[in-house]
């Protein structure tokens, strides 16, 4: 077993390899969306999943793999790229890991799941410590296919996951862009109040649930000095990611808002910049989530928490 020297890998979601190389220093090897570079973990906004601690191990055959693997903790989950047969095969030989869908609001795993991968038939990279708690950092949930009026909730679901935080009943939320009302939907069912803003009317049966209160016009008009205090700020309005950028600050400025969740909306290759600027914000993460298309999602929680402390 040998550990490549300050080697990390960084796993892409389909279709964002690019981004993930580029915004990545010292990148020596691509296996099909794995990256790996020179040099300790970045911070990196495009990895759905990190490998922490990739060791190389040279095993003989599927039964020397998945000894070598139990050999270093137990649960494990195959990135499988090619040799997709072998993979498959240890697998079965490794203990079964659970990955039932979540039932939102309920918290991401806690028991560590390594991740592993066939460079070749006889050689496997394999790192026991991961970002992500989620199987190659793909959280699924038990959906809705009812109340939601667009499949948008599932990226809030995702962030309030990742957060282990999420509105409760009493706090007040503003939701920009909130048409036709997936992220409104969400908030109103933990029980919190929501101010909706939005050019577009909310599908009826969001705009008839306790605590909804629509507003029709833009979003940037909905300024601290207008809307007041609120528990949280929640965005997915289509704009440009500076303009959004600038009316987090705005909020950030004003100290009526602690706790944020909104989506930066790219358009072609261009605006990544922000993605730097956002991060600057201290306590923000800034992460592609599984659920995101060409965006990314800003997240800032002053009381983050979770039910287990």
């Amino acid at each position: 077993m040998t550990n490549p020297p300050h080697t990390t890998g960084y796993l892409a979601a389909p279709g964002f390899v690019a981004q993930l190389v580029g915004e990545l220093r010292g990148v020596r090897e691509v296996h099909d969306h794995l990256v790996l570079t020179d040099g300790p973990p970045q911070e990196s906004s495009w990895a759905e999943n990190i490998w922490y601690d990739p060791q190389i191990i040279q095993v003989a055959s599927i039964g020397d793999a998945a000894k070598a693997l139990k050999s270093i903790q137990r649960n494990w989950w195959p990135y499988a790229w090619q040799l997709h047969r072998r993979h498959a095969l240890i697998q079965e030989k490794l203990p079964h890991v659970g990955a039932k869908p979540l039932r939102f609001p309920e918290l991401p795993p806690v028991a560590p799941l390594g991740s592993f991968t066939l460079l070749g038939p006889t050689t496997l990279l394999a790192s026991p410590v991961c970002r992500s708690p989620f199987p190659n950092g793909v959280p699924t949930f038990a959906e809705d296919t009812n109340g939601p009026p667009s499949r948008a909730y599932l990226k809030l679901w995702e962030a309030l996951t990742l957060l282990k935080r999420w509105p409760t009943p009493g706090e007040r939320c503003l939701d920009l862009g909130a048409s036709p009302g997936g992220w409104t939907w969400v908030l109103a069912k933990l029980g919190a109040s929501v101010v909706a803003y939005d050019r577009a009317e909310l599908a009826p049966n969001v705009a008839a649930m306790k605590g909804v209160s629509a507003v029709k016009g833009d979003a940037f008009a909905a300024t601290p000095d207008k809307v007041g205090q609120v528990d949280w700020l929640c965005s997915d309005v289509i704009c440009y990611p500076e303009k959004l950028r600038d009316f987090v600050h705005l909020w950030l400025d004003s100290g009526k808002c602690k706790n944020f969740v909104c989506t930066l909306k790219f358009q072609g290759d261009s605006h990544y910049g922000v993605i730097k600027d956002m991060r600057k914000i201290p306590g923000s993460t800034v992460l592609h989530l599984h659920h995101n298309k060409h965006e990314v999602t800003w997240m800032l929680c002053s009381d983050a928490f979770t039910k287990a402390d």
